[in-house]
């Protein structure tokens, strides 16, 4: 990348070193502690933290793992380039989570499942679905999540300590694989819920100082209107012209809800497309879904959801004001438009929104709390990317490991988890020079348009799956692959022409890509579910044998249930047990000579791969046999119940407010 402005402040004083510093070895402490404290020897105990967190760490659990540091340079960003409507992403996901809580997940506890692919594979039996699913969500982890957060990490990385971006982020990315492999799940759990309060305590001090600093809300208000650049000539009049819209800030700023046709966020697209990419995010995504399985009964879900739901009100004062701000006090750099100056600041051509946020932190921010908001920023870079190795290494294991070789025994499965973990991080590492030269003007974009592509046929399979009995295996498929074909057909060209810039427009056909990427994912959306329904209609039912706590409305059910997929299981299971009887046996001829000769190193390893001592391989996790329990507590469910009806009503009021 190119020297950054010389005006930048590196953070060098002993204050923030100290803090940087500290912060990380507490964090590993915290992971290392529960690598001790939780049973990981089992798959259950290492992908699912044994079942038995309550509801508080559950819900700050789903917070961090949704918050990633690109939440704080893409939504800053986005705020700082048009105004507050991209914080309706994030007040869309009050109502989506509790439709997680009250109906997604009672069906997936009572199914007896830990990942996605493996739930449809039980509701529609065959393996072709499970299959797209567990590779389109890899590809989804590592081409949206993993590198937007490795990216921005870095934006901020290089505002800070002026570091290389690939020192900066391999290092990163080693101390997150590094406690991701030894602790599992449960030291995720853990230092996730101490990350949510670092990152929301630090916001909130930031917030304060910018508010104080341009003069509290009202100034805003009047200031965010005129945050123009002062340079804006065209330093090469025959290549491009600078129209007056390029640099001027939006006269909808300031409202959430826009015009359906000229709006860079049109109404109908905030509400509805918003809802169903937030559906399949929410609802069906590995990453989040996990969490909400690990809790210990299904009122902890429904706590963990609300609270989580309180906490996404907080990113838009959080995160898009203060990148308002940042544009009113550094108009030359966050809003500047000529692409020689914008090189010069930020290193791309097309816009440096994506600075404001870290622009903030190392100019307004004092000593000693500035090295606080460099910790609280990579703290939610790991936790971010540390539940995506996590979940992926989850799918891969359990979905298409398990494929390959279905003799697996557990201690095979946890190692190659680890494999796995390592591969994608070095697949990420090589990702890097890409996602530098893809710098489109704003990050956040990037990510939902990608989402908006690809996501909404998983979200209708999955709502069809839960709430419509009649749906079948044929219906789920086509429906599933005619969506990625009208996906790819937008996504691909768009890719091809590139997304242009206000200077640069693109040259894509207006029939391509002239509909706005909302209001493609809610066409897309409905085809999706139309052709479901129409080939799940025209071909053979499923017996209601095969669906017992498998849809919403069985999910009561205490028939037995015949498992369209129990033959593959068996086989695999009986595949497992022989291996793992095999093993038994030559453990107990050499097991006493073996345990003399261990070294302390040799004990530490096998410790450090959660093999512990052989005696885990004996808990064969064969829970799927009793039928899990989705009772509640009468007075326990009526208070949560009354909670979300609250909440409901907080969002509703907010929604109304910057409408």
């Amino acid at each position: 990348m190119e020297k950054l402005s010389p005006d930048k402040v590196i953070i060098n004083n002993p204050a923030d070193i100290i803090i940087i510093v500290g912060y990380f070895i507490m964090v590993i402490g915290v992971g290392i502690w529960s690598m001790f404290r939780t049973n990981r020897g089992t798959v259950g105990g290492y992908f699912l933290a044994g079942r038995t967190m309550t509801w508080w760490p559950v819900g700050a659990s789903l917070f961090a793992s949704n918050i990633g540091s690109g939440h704080f340079v893409g939504l800053a960003g986005t705020g700082a380039a048009s105004g507050i409507a991209v914080g309706g992403f994030e007040w869309n996901a009050l109502f989506i989570v509790l439709l997680l809580g009250w109906l997604f997940v009672p069906v997936y506890l009572t199914a007896g499942v830990i990942t996605m692919p493996q739930y449809l594979k039980k509701r529609f039996g065959g393996t072709r679905i499970s299959l797209y699913l567990s590779v389109i969500s890899l590809f989804l982890y590592i081409f949206t999540k993993i590198s937007v957060d490795m990216f921005s990490g870095a934006v901020f990385i290089q505002q800070a300590l002026g570091w290389n971006i690939y020192v900066a982020v391999i290092a990163l990315l080693l101390i997150t694989a590094l406690y991701t492999v030894t602790g599992g799940l449960a030291a995720l759990m853990y230092t996730d819920t101490v990350q949510t309060f670092v990152i929301i305590g630090g916001a909130f001090v930031l917030t304060g100082f910018s508010f104080a600093k341009v003069g509290g809300y009202s100034a805003l208000l009047a200031k965010y209107s005129s945050a123009m650049p002062h340079n804006f000539s065209s330093q090469e009049p025959q290549r491009y012209n600078i129209s007056p819209d390029c640099y001027t800030p939006r006269q909808d700023a300031f409202s959430l809800l826009r015009d359906p046709t000229t709006g860079d966020l049109p109404w109908p697209g905030v509400l509805f497309g918003i809802a169903i990419v937030g559906g399949w995010y929410w609802c069906t995504d590995q990453v989040i879904v996990q969490r909400c399985l690990a809790a210990r009964s299904l009122t902890h879900v429904k706590a963990g959801c609300i609270m989580c739901g309180y906490l996404k009100l907080l990113p838009m004062f959080l995160m898009v004001f203060p990148g308002m701000i940042s544009r009113v006090l550094y108009p030359d750099e966050v809003g500047c438009v000529v692409p020689e100056e914008c090189k010069r600041v930020c290193g791309t051509e097309v816009g440096c929104s994506n600075i404001a946020y870290p622009k903030l932190v190392v100019s307004i921010m004092p000593n000693g709390l500035r090295g606080l908001m460099l910790a609280v920023m990579l703290a939610a870079l790991m936790s971010s990317l540390a539940s995506i190795f996590n979940s992926s290494s989850t799918l891969f294991t359990m979905d298409i490991w398990t494929r390959i070789r279905p003799q697996a025994t557990e201690r095979e499965l946890i190692i190659v988890g680890r494999v796995w973990v390592l591969c994608i991080v070095a697949i990420s590492i090589c990702w890097i020079p890409v996602v530098q030269a893809a710098q489109s003007g704003q990050l956040f974009d990037y990510i939902q348009s990608i989402s908006s592509y690809l996501a909404p046929p998983i979200a209708s399979v999955f709502i069809l799956a839960v709430f419509v009995k009649r749906v079948n295996e044929k219906g789920a498929f086509w429906g599933l692959i005619g969506g990625l074909v009208m996906g790819l057909c937008r996504m691909l060209p768009e890719f091809w022409y590139g997304t242009g810039s206000c200077i640069f427009p693109s040259d894509c056909p207006f029939l391509v890509c002239g509909i706005h990427y909302l209001h493609f994912a809610i066409i897309l959306f409905f085809c999706t579910s139309v052709l479901v329904l129409l080939v799940s209609y025209c071909t053979e039912p499923i017996k209601d044998q095969h669906l017992h706590r498998l849809v919403f409305s069985l999910r009561h059910s205490k028939e037995e249930r015949k498992d369209l997929d129990w033959e593959q299981e068996e086989k695999g299971r009986s595949a497992r047990r022989e291996a793992d009887e095999k093993m038994r046996e030559n453990n107990s001829n050499d097991a006493v000579a073996e345990e003399e000769e261990k070294s302390g190193i040799c004990r530490l390893i096998s410790r450090f791969c959660g093999g512990g001592s052989s005696q885990t391989l004996e808990q064969e996790p064969e829970v799927s046999e009793q039928i899990p329990d989705i009772s509640e507590d009468p007075a326990m469910k009526y208070a949560v119940d009354a909670n979300a009806l609250i909440m409901m009503a907080v969002a509703v009021f907010m929604w109304g407010y910057y409408a």
